[in-house]
């Protein structure tokens, strides 16, 4: 589930980034190819069309995200995957610990005597 919304958030970016580069930062855009009366969506509406395009997909683009977070796999029940660094941690805390200096064996300590 986590890699359809991951899909779909890469598709609504795809269509905002289309959006916002056919906005004319001046309010121009697109909208200057329709400049005839006798067109379908005149100037003012095509602008208000891609302002309220850009608001929707910036919205569900934020939404999608949260749901995303809502949903990443956990991966602390399964030990699959993770960093080279946890995986070291936890095996160091399960091994026993080692002696920091050697410990004599009887052998060596008569031979001391």
């Amino acid at each position: 589930m986590y890699t359809v919304i991951t899909w779909i958030i890469m598709v609504i970016c795809v269509f905002l980034i289309i959006t916002v580069l056919v906005q004319n930062s001046k309010g121009g855009g697109l909208s200057q190819q329709f400049a005839g009366q006798q067109q379908i969506m005149g100037v003012r509406k095509t602008t208000d069309f891609l302002e309220r395009a850009t608001w929707v997909l910036a919205t569900s683009v934020m939404v999608f995200s949260f749901v995303a977070v809502a949903l990443i796999p956990s991966r602390t029940s399964t030990n699959v995957g993770g960093s080279e660094l946890e995986q070291l941690l936890q095996n160091q805390q399960q091994a026993p610990a080692a002696p920091a200096f050697p410990t004599p064996s009887a052998t060596e300590e008569q031979s001391a005597e």
